[in-house]
C-alpha cells in the first residue's frame, strides 16, 4: 500500500499536469477599456501581446463599445494595410470572445473608420500545445511572412536529448527520491 506522502505527491504531479493543459481566456490588453486608439505610438496592444504565451485552444476576448467600435480579424495583408472591407471574421457585439483553435499568427484591427491607422490593432501568435508540453522553443516565423511582436521565450530550463527540459526531470528525480524513502 503506498504511503500518504507517495499518494499527495502523484495527486499534485497529476494536478499540474492537468491544470497546464487548461485553455486560458485572455482579456485583451489585460482591461475592459484597452480596445481603443492607443494614446502614443508606443503603447500598442501588441506589446501586451508579446508579454502573453497563447496556446492553442485559449481564447481572446475584448469589451468595447459594440455601437462605436467592432473587432475585424484579418489576413497579414489586411493587418498591414488596415484593410477593412473584407475581414475573416467581424465582431460587433462590445464583448467579443475569439477561440484560438490553431498555432501561427492572427491579426486583428478596428473596424471603426481610421482606428486601424492610429494603431488600434493585435497580433497574437500562438504556439501548439505539443510545443508548450515539451517547452521547445517555437521555430519564428520569417520576417517576410511575419511582421509581429516577437515570441517570448518559452523556458529557461536547457533542452535535454529527446525534447525532453530540465523541470520535467526534476519532477522525476523529487518522485524518484520520494518513492526511494519510502
Amino acid at each position: 500500500m503506498a504511503s500518504p506522502l507517495l499518494s499527495s505527491l502523484v495527486f499534485l504531479v497529476l494536478l499540474l499536469i492537468v491544470g497546464s493543459s487548461e485553455a486560458k481566456d485572455f482579456l485583451v490588453g489585460g482591461n475592459t477599456e484597452a480596445w481603443k486608439i492607443p494614446s502614443s505610438p508606443s503603447e500598442t496592444l501588441n506589446q501586451w501581446a508579446e508579454a502573453n504565451r497563447f496556446l492553442v485552444g485559449d481564447s481572446l476576448v475584448w469589451k468595447y463599445d459594440g455601437k462605436k467600435d467592432s473587432v475585424l480579424e484579418v489576413t497579414r495583408e489586411g493587418y498591414l494595410s488596415c484593410t477593412t472591407s473584407s475581414p475573416i471574421a467581424e465582431h460587433k457585439d462590445g464583448s467579443t470572445v475569439v477561440k484560438l483553435p490553431r498555432s501561427g499568427p492572427y491579426y486583428f484591427i478596428s473596424g471603426a473608420e481610421g482606428a486601424c491607422e492610429k494603431g488600434e490593432k493585435l497580433i497574437v501568435v500562438v504556439i501548439s500545445e505539443r510545443l508548450h508540453r515539451y517547452r521547445g522553443i517555437s521555430p519564428a516565423p520569417s520576417p517576410l511572412e511575419y511582421d509581429g511582436p516577437a515570441m517570448a521565450p518559452v523556458s529557461s530550463g536547457q533542452k535535454l536529448a529527446g525534447g525532453i527540459t530540465g523541470g520535467l526531470v526534476g519532477v522525476l528525480a523529487v518522485i524518484g527520491m520520494v518513492a526511494r524513502i519510502l
